[in-house]
Formats: C-alpha cells, structure tokens, sequence
C-alpha cells in the first residue's frame, strides 16, 4: 500500500488537487493503485491556524510519505507577515528537511496548444525539454545571508551564492541518466565568466559526465546566453542542467515557450534510501496561487494532474499508468477542451471541473 500526503495550500491549490484526487481514485479503481491518502495544510492556510507555512506534524506526515503532492502558496492576504513565516517558506521546509535536490521541469509543448505560445507554431511545436535544477543549493539557501543596516540611512543586503563538489556531482549524475534514457544530449548553464562558483559548477559537471557518462554529448552555455537560446531556438535543448538561481529562470522561460503556466508539472527528488532505493519525494505544478481565480473553478488543473503522472512515473514506477494519464491529457486537448487559460476560437472552454471530467471520460475510453 502506497502512501501519499497531498498539501493543497493556498488559492487555487485545493481546486487543482481535488482533481488529482479523483485521478488518484480512477486509478484505484480501475488500474489496481492501492494508496492511503492524507491531507495536511501548507502556506498561508497552515500559517492562519499554526502561526507557521507548515506545522511539525505535517512536515513529519510529509517525511513518512512515499510521495507530496503540493498544490500552490501565497495571497496577498500574507504579504505582510514575518519572513521566516510567509506562505513560501513551507515549500522551501519541505524541499530543505526532505533533501529534494534535484528539480525536474519538463517544458513540452502539446501539438494541440502549438499556437498558443507566444513563439511561432515551428519553433516550439515537438518541444520537450526536461530541465534538471539544483534545489537544496546556491543563493538561495547559502550562508551569510540577510539585511544589515551600515548606520547614516544605508543598509546592506547579503546573500551568498556557494556550491561544494557532492552538491554538483549529484545533480550531474541525475541529469546524465535522464539525458541517457532520452536524446543523450545534456547542455549545462552557469557564469563561470563572471562567478568562481560557476567555475567549479562547469568543471564538475564536466568530470562526472565525462568520467561515467562517455556517451553523452555534453555542451556548456552560458547562463544569459541560454535564455536568449531558448526564446531564439528551444529545440536545440533536450536535457538541461543548471544551479538553483538560473534553474528558477531558466525554467520559467522554457515553461512559457508551451503556451499556459498551467500546464506544466515539476518533480523534486532525493537521493535514493540506502534500503529500499525509492527516494523522497515532492510533485507540484509550476503555477502559483493565482488568487485572483481562487475559488471560482476557472484553474487549468492539468499542471497538477500531470504532476501525479510524473509521481507514477518515478516514484511508483507505473510507467505504463504514467503514458496512459499523459496520453488522456493529449486526448482531451486534441479533442478541443479548453480552460480559459488556453482558450483557443472554435474550442470548448470548460471549468476547473470539467478538465478533470474530460480527463476522466478520456482514462476510461483509452484504458480499455
């Protein structure tokens, strides 16, 4: 028996996630998946009852799971909290306490939604890049960091971007056994121009794929040059690996090549249980809070469902479940069925609801 903690959080998280909940059903039922569902809060919702983005205890259910799935964070209404308090410091608990090193963005571009990016249909349709992202490290959790105040009205603001070598071979040996099971092309981005820890990044990366990956074509791209690349010519990309800071993006930009934030999953990875081998895990979708449609069944919840086909895929290790949901998605899309984020003329525009609905009738036709 499986066992998985959802974290719906804040805005249009327990919209999104009450769909995945009844994707998770569907396959109980009609594929076999035995799981034990938990819920917990997160975000401004554990802050409003706990004082805190996430409570002791959910932070424990969540180190018991097999697999998180994390809805979204943040509103307005928390804005003015303590910072060590605020709605994303729950995701950042969970990803530090958890060891979830390795971030895995997949930027696809569904033929169906080919017009929908603000690129031209021929420089993103058939993309799929998985961009691998560094997520325990760098500026974003380095040491010192803070705000100062220097006395006469100046203050300082200090945040330090540091890498050490297990960090980055860990993070290279995840993105080459990606790169090996798809195109065996892996492109690695930094600053080593203007950043020694981009140095160490560059030359790391490049002794562990090198050393254990011989088969692997390895390019290195410089972080500014890689953002004008992917907006210039996305498809020249297949595997991508980078630090924590360009990771956050990077695969933002890539995310947008596709059409709609709402589409896009992500999958945070440990390393593997010296026992058991599975490692800890944490899915979510690339969409915030989007508070401004909270509560009005108007959210894409695709994101999220595709987010659980990742969960089968590497933590469940369903492959054949994870190409069957991928697969009703790409049914529902070629059939018209629209949320008003990718509304196209001549489609049909359904609810938060009705994608799930559509997403459902779509599992059962196909998984005959």
């Amino acid at each position: 028996m499986e066992n998985i903690l959802i974290l719906p959080g804040d805005g249009i998280g327990p919209e999104v996630m009450g769909e995945v909940r009844r994707i998770i059903d569907w396959f109980g039922e009609a594929r076999g998946f035995q799981v034990t569902l938990d819920e917990d809060l997160v975000g401004g919702a554990a802050y409003e009852v706990h004082g805190a983005a996430i409570s002791d205890a959910a932070m424990e259910k969540a180190m018991q799971s097999d697999a998180v799935l994390f809805g979204a964070v943040g509103g307005p209404q928390w804005d003015n909290v303590a910072y060590e308090a605020r709605p994303e410091a729950g995701l950042l608990r969970l990803r530090s306490d958890m060891g979830l090193f390795a971030n895995l963005r997949p930027a696809i571009c569904f033929p169906a939604l080919a017009d929908a990016s603000s690129l031209k249909r021929d420089l993103v349709e058939g993309l799929d890049i998985m961009i691998v992202r560094e997520l325990t490290g760098g500026v974003y959790f380095g040491e010192p960091r803070g705000i100062e105040d220097l006395g006469n009205g100046q203050r300082r603001g200090v945040n330090t971007q540091v890498y050490e070598t297990y960090e980055i071979e860990r993070i290279a040996r995840v993105a080459g056994d990606l790169a090996m099971k798809r195109g065996k092309r892996l492109a690695s981005s930094e600053k080593r121009n203007v950043m020694e820890s981009g140095l160490l990044w560059n030359e790391e990366v490049t002794k562990i794929i090198t050393t254990e990956f011989p088969e692997l074509q390895l390019e290195h791209v410089l972080a500014d040059n890689c953002a004008m690349q992917l907006v210039r010519n996305p498809k020249q990309y297949d595997v991508l690996v980078t630090d924590n800071l360009f990771g956050d993006i990077l695969s933002d930009i890539a995310a947008m090549l596709t059409g709609s934030l709402g589409m896009l999953p992500s999958a945070s990875l440990g390393a593997p249980d010296a026992t058991t081998g599975r490692s800890k895990s944490l899915y979510e979708p690339v969409h915030g809070s989007a508070p401004d449609i909270a509560g009005q069944g108007k959210a894409n919840p695709i994101a999220s469902i595709m987010s659980f086909a990742m969960a089968l895929r590497y933590t469940f290790e369903r492959g054949a479940d994870a190409d069957l949901l991928e697969n009703a998605v790409t049914h529902v899309l070629d059939k018209g069925v629209r949320t008003g984020d990718i509304m196209q003329a001549g489609c049909q525009e359904v609810g938060t609801r009705g994608m799930g609905d559509a997403v459902l009738a779509a599992l059962t036709e196909l998984g005959k």
